[in-house]
């Protein structure tokens, strides 16, 4: 949306986005599902930890899978030092409100433990893919 707000999301709201309302920075993450729900029905999706993703970290994803599978090939193009990392998505309670969208990307490696960093737990409907 235009705005978010302390809410609506757990992020480091001494700084404001858009016209939004200043607030708290919480310094930790809280219990999912402390926000409403998006148009959805998913919570959580702005803030309080940034999402690991299946696939690797590509300095932009204009050359990736257009199919909706997971970028699985190394970055030829990114230093030895990177082509193990992978992506991450979102801002954590830390980050400033313009880092707190899914579009937001960054990368991190695989073996590392981040206190901004999760992850979410999806499963398709049963009978999906049959």
């Amino acid at each position: 949306g235009a705005t978010l707000s302390p809410e609506l999301a757990n992020y480091n709201a001494t700084v404001a986005y858009g016209k939004g309302p200043k607030g708290e920075n919480r310094q930790q993450t809280i219990d999912v599902g402390s926000f409403p729900a998006n148009a959805w029905g998913v919570q959580d999706m702005h803030g309080n930890v940034a999402e690991w993703c299946l696939d690797r970290w590509h300095p932009s994803p204009a050359k990736g899978p257009t199919d909706g599978s997971a970028w699985q090939e190394p970055a030829g193009e990114v230093p030895r030092e990177y082509q193990d990392c992978r992506l991450l998505r979102g801002g954590s309670w830390s980050s400033a409100p313009r880092y707190c969208r899914s579009s937001y990307r960054n990368c991190g490696h695989p073996v590392s433990r981040y206190s901004i960093v999760g992850f979410r737990v999806c499963a398709l409907p049963p009978g999906l893919l049959s």
